[in-house]
């Protein structure tokens, strides 16, 4: 029988007592192979849920299988099947890279034989082999998250949770951890459950997208499909004189939803274009520095969506998350 790598959620629900029910009923499925970006707002729900999937919290009600297994009935199953790669890495600053490999290779209860070649194949994959041998205390934060990547692939997993794995790295290091992530779904057909808090990270990585917000999941689709289901696009402008913002604002208005992001910008009405906002600036007398026509993006999805927008959003969810 072929091996399952799939997520199956049915009514999932979490809730903690004396509190609110940080997942309120969600149904999802991850294919084999599938990169599955999960976004939300600060306490929706994002990590509650990776929780109950690597069976470190029991679900209050419904049921989740894991790359074929139950997480509550078969919980060390689930665990021998899936890599984890949490928030915070639990690295020993005293120990090398290569050590940190050694160890848990050992844990994992690799063949005495295969542990080195193992460990200096992983180092090679995130590119740590020439930082290998120094002590983790010296790593930079991307070299830690790859380090971190690495070991939980050390039992080549079928599933792969990933939880804001790139918070905090500077763009060469995300693009280096992002190269990796797709070619292991590409190459080893790993399925891939992604946490993040950047949609530009959802939107290059993710087969398909899923936004919870208030435990309960509000979209899902491919990046393309969310998108287009926005449709129409954005007008953005910067107002050359502060003081027409208000006059502007109201002029918007007329051709659009305001997006209420705190920018001067609207979602425009079907037929309308920049060239007709533009004609009514001129006739209205007024001056801007700038004005930009967007097509719809991640952004505006989740906008929408919830309300809020994700830029800057750290997880930062505990109990109730």
């Amino acid at each position: 029988m072929p091996a399952d790598n799939s997520i199956a959620v049915e009514g999932l629900v979490r809730e903690f007592k004396k509190g609110p029910r940080a997942v309120d009923g969600i149904d999802l499925r991850v294919e084999p192979g599938e990169i599955y970006g999960f976004l939300g707002p600060n306490g929706a729900g994002k990590s509650t849920t990776v929780l109950v999937l690597t069976t470190l919290l029991p679900p209050t009600a419904g049921t989740a299988r894991v790359a074929g297994f139950d997480v509550v009935r078969e919980g060390p199953k689930v665990r021998a099947s899936i890599g984890a790669a949490l928030q915070e890495a639990a690295l020993d600053g005293l120990l090398t890279g290569r050590d940190h490999l050694k160890l848990q290779t050992m844990l994992h209860g690799l063949p005495k034989r295969e542990r080195v070649h193992r460990a200096d194949e992983l180092l090679a994959r995130v590119g740590l082999t020439d930082a290998a041998d120094r002590k983790v205390r010296g790593y930079s934060g991307g070299m830690k998250r790859r380090l971190d990547l690495a070991l939980a692939l050390v039992h080549r997993p079928r599933v792969l949770f990933l939880d804001e794995p790139t918070t905090g790295l500077d763009p060469q290091s995300r693009t280096a951890l992002w190269d990796e992530v797709a070619r292991l779904a590409r190459e080893d057909g790993v399925t891939v459950f992604l946490t993040t808090q950047y949609l530009e990270e959802a939107d290059v990585l993710a087969d398909r997208v899923g936004i919870i917000d208030h435990g309960r999941i509000v979209a899902e689709g491919t990046p393309a499909e969310l998108k287009a289901g926005i449709g129409r696009p954005s007008i953005h402008a910067i107002p050359c004189n502060e003081a027409d913002r208000p006059r502007l604002e109201a002029l918007f208005s007329r051709y659009g939803e305001p997006l209420g992001n705190g920018d001067l910008a609207v979602r425009l009405r079907a037929g309308i274009g920049l060239a007709d906002v533009v004609r009514g600036v001129d006739a209205e007398g007024l001056v801007l520095d700038d004005i930009e026509l967007r097509a719809p993006t991640l952004d505006d999805v989740f906008l929408a969506k919830t309300g809020r927008t994700l830029e800057g959003a750290g997880d930062g969810e505990e109990g109730a998350s």
